[in-house]
């Protein structure tokens, strides 16, 4: 089926499944009663499964965001996108770092492979959430700063043909200020105020995200690895609802 475009067709909160194994991601969405939740899938149970977690999930009712990350030259990018174009998820997305010829190129493989032209939400990765702005400086040797330099690569997306970007929360009121209400936001980086920030080193809360002008949520240990995971997900989605 072709995918709808348009904001309302996406949900506000993508479960990021980052299971070794597509039996350990069904098991939890199964026992955790999430049938229908929206779902990131990751390199890491997509490498392992291949496209057919892709089509188990979305005969599961499943909206899918699958985040790869591809970063390459044009024409490989162009090619890759083509092929995942078939599988009809609902959002890719590249690394900005890649810049605006290859995101041009993505863009142009996703139309190219879709049906009746209909493609997914292309997304364009800027500044990883593991990244402060020390590490950021030091591994990277950029000196401008993660909130400007994520402002460039948004702005250079745009301008390429992406539909949106991630980025931190702290980055998407500026974000939406500079490329318009309609440049999609995801943000991963999500916490309850009682959870662990783990490796996340830009976190806020679901609240803080939607006021702060977030679209999507990208939310995976503190549901997946949450006592009640049902709950957990509840939670967050009515932070979500409630602006908390």
């Amino acid at each position: 089926m072709p995918l709808e475009r348009g904001i309302s067709s996406l949900d506000n909160l993508y479960i990021a499944l980052d299971f070794p194994t597509g039996k350990e991601a069904k098991h939890f969405l199964i026992e955790n009663e999430l049938t229908g939740a929206s779902v990131k899938v990751g390199m890491e149970l997509f490498y392992r499964e291949g496209p057919q977690i892709i089509d188990t999930l979305k005969e599961r009712g499943h909206k899918v965001f699958l985040d790869l990350k591809l970063h390459d030259i044009p024409n490989t990018v162009h090619q890759a996108m083509k092929n995942l174009a078939k599988l009809e998820v609902d959002i890719v997305n590249v690394h900005a770092f890649g810049g605006s010829e290859m995101i041009a190129g993505a863009r142009e493989g996703l139309l190219a492979g879709s049906s009746q032209g209909v493609s997914p939400y292309l997304i364009a990765v800027t500044i990883l959430t593991s990244f402060d702005e020390k590490s950021f400086q030091e591994d990277l040797k950029l000196e401008e700063g993660i909130s400007n330099y994520a402002l460039h690569l948004a702005e250079m997306s745009k301008t390429s043909g992406a539909d949106g970007v991630v980025c931190s929360v702290q980055e998407a009121e500026p974000v939406k200020n500079l490329c318009g209400n309609d440049f999609l936001t995801v943000t991963p980086g999500i916490r309850l105020a009682s959870d662990d920030p783990g490796d996340q080193k830009r976190v806020a809360s679901p609240g803080f995200a939607r006021r702060n002008g977030s679209d999507i949520l990208v939310v995976g240990r503190p549901i997946t690895q949450a006592k009640n995971p049902k709950l957990a997900y509840e939670q967050f989605i009515r932070e979500w609802t409630t602006n908390e």
